[in-house]
Formats: C-alpha cells, structure tokens, sequence
C-alpha cells in the first residue's frame, strides 16, 4: 500500500508539460451570452482580458452603466481602459464603487485620498510585486477586485500580466481536483510584508492580522465559477498535510499561473485603468523598467467570505 505522500504524488500532473488544446472558457457552461449596449469591447485574448473603448469614466456612472461594467468583469475578469486623462481621485472612487467599498491594505504607502494607494517605483523603490499573487488574500474576506490607473509609466517595459484561474483549475487532471475538492490552505503575510519588519512589528500587526485560511478550489461569490485558489507569496501549507506532502502539492498548483494560456498581458500607457477580479484571477507586475520611474495609484475592493 503506497504511503499518503506516494499517494498524492501519483496523482500529479506536470503542469508546465502539456501539448495541444487546453479548455479555455470565457465563462463557466451554461452561462447565458452577455449583450451590451453601452460598452465597445474588444477581447485581448478569447476567454481572458478585454479593452473597453467609447467610455469617459470622469462622467457619471449611471446604474444601466455600471451593470455593464458589472457584467463585463465577470465574463472577462480583467477589462482595461484608455486616454482617461481627465480621471482623478474621486472619479477613481466613485468606479470602484460600482463594485463595493474601498480596502486599504496595510502595507502600502497611503495616498492624499483615503482609500486611494500611491505605488512609485523608481532607482530608490524597487518594485518587487514580480510574482504571481492574489491581493490580499492573507485576509479574513480577500478583496473582491482592484483598481488601478497608470500616473507615469516608463518608456519601454513595466507591463502587468493576469492569469485566469478558472482556466488553471478547469486544466488539471481529474485524479487533482478529486485531490483537493475539500482542501483548505494557510494564507499568511509574515513570510513577505515580515522579511522587512523587526519581531515586534510582525507581534503588533499579528493581533489584527492572523493567519487564515481558505478552500484551496473556491466558488466565485458571483457567479459560483470553481477557481484554484493558492498563490505563490501569501499560500504557506495545506491544511492536514504532512510539510513535505504539501509543499509538494503547492509547488504543482502554483506553476499553474504560469502557463501562457491562462493569461493576458498589459501595456500601460499614462491615463491607462485596469479593473481585475480579484478572486478569479492572479496578476505579476513585470520588474523590467529599472531603473525607469513607474507611478501608479490603485484602489482594493473589500471582499467576503470565500467558499
């Protein structure tokens, strides 16, 4: 009889091994076709990312407007806008209400405007979000999606990447997902935002920061979509494993974010806006552009509980 750990090795697919067709749905089966009369949408890729053109988010967001808008995110998880040069702060707000209310998060360099986070990465800052993460996921109700608008982008470089993780659970094999249906994992900031803290900072952030833990597949709280849900920074164990059993699982479930199908890439430009679902997809931000000056300014959207 093979050991647990033998077990669930033999399982395994090799992620980053796979010729020929994935499944790449735009959407989960059976969802009903979205119209729009008020979007120009232009896909980047068939199931994930598209620009959407014709819409000035200065102006006022009506309710017909921001179902649109609603819609368009959850078919294509992360839509992008152009030349919005007349957007400011309160504009930035009044979009990311559409979705829900705004969410610090307790690393980031705070703004002029509450709620409004200022990024600016230069020869001094490097930028380090050069990794396949989910936002916020080290929290109770991880945030539901993200803002963001392009300040200063350098002249070449400094694109941002998202990784569909519908996609990336719909493409394991059958004998992983039975492997991790009921599954919960530990999501834990300590490991990152602590390596640049002293042992009474991290003791001081822990009384209001602890450690939490989430199904390791999710069901989108919107659509009820089944998402892969660990990511490389914040997902440190799965939960009733042996440590070697389950950072061999992690290691696999990982690398799917980096397969080229799953995802989009974005070239920014100033006055550029990207909107992601947070909970369906994972993002990188390519450290390309040092040591170029790349300033952004984005909003997280407060989440709920994952299930």
């Amino acid at each position: 009889m093979p050991t647990s750990a033998a077990a669930s090795a033999s399982v395994l697919s090799k992620p980053l091994i796979h010729f020929g067709r994935r499944v790449l749905d735009r959407t989960a089966p059976g969802t009903p076709e979205a119209t729009y009369r008020l979007l120009d949408i232009t896909p980047l890729t068939p199931h994930i990312g598209a620009e959407i053109s014709g819409i000035d988010l200065s102006g006022p967001i009506g309710g017909d407007l921001a179902e649109e808008l609603r819609q368009a995110l959850l078919e294509w998880k992360v839509v992008f806008f152009r030349d919005q040069h007349a957007f400011g702060p309160e504009h930035h707000l009044a979009l990311a209400a559409v979705w829900g209310e705004p969410e610090a998060n307790p690393f980031f360099p705070k703004g002029d405007t509450i709620g409004v986070s200022r990024l600016a990465k230069d020869a001094m800052a490097v930028g380090n979000e050069n990794i396949w993460h989910s936002d916020h996921s080290f929290m109770v109700n991880p945030a539901l999606g993200s803002v963001l608008r392009a300040v200063e982008v350098p002249a070449a470089g400094g694109d941002t990447m998202w990784a569909d993780m519908g996609a990336a659970y719909d493409n394991l094999s059958e004998a992983v997902k039975a492997r991790i249906e009921n599954l919960t994992a530990v999501h834990d900031w300590v490991p990152t935002w602590g390596s640049m803290m002293t042992e009474e900072q991290i003791a001081h952030l822990r009384e209001r920061l602890p450690a939490v833990e989430h199904p390791v597949v999710v069901r989108h709280p919107r659509t009820g979509r089944k998402l892969l849900y660990v990511n490389e920074p914040f997902t440190t164990r799965i939960v009733g494993l042996p440590q070697a059993e389950s950072q061999e699982l992690l290691n696999e479930l990982v690398l799917q974010a980096r397969i080229p199908e799953f995802q989009v890439r974005f070239r920014w430009q100033p006055d550029s806006v990207a909107i992601w679902d947070n909970i369906a997809v994972q993002h990188y931000a390519i450290n390309d552009y040092y040591p170029a000056r790349r300033v952004m300014e984005r909003i997280a959207i407060a989440g709920v509980p994952l299930s």
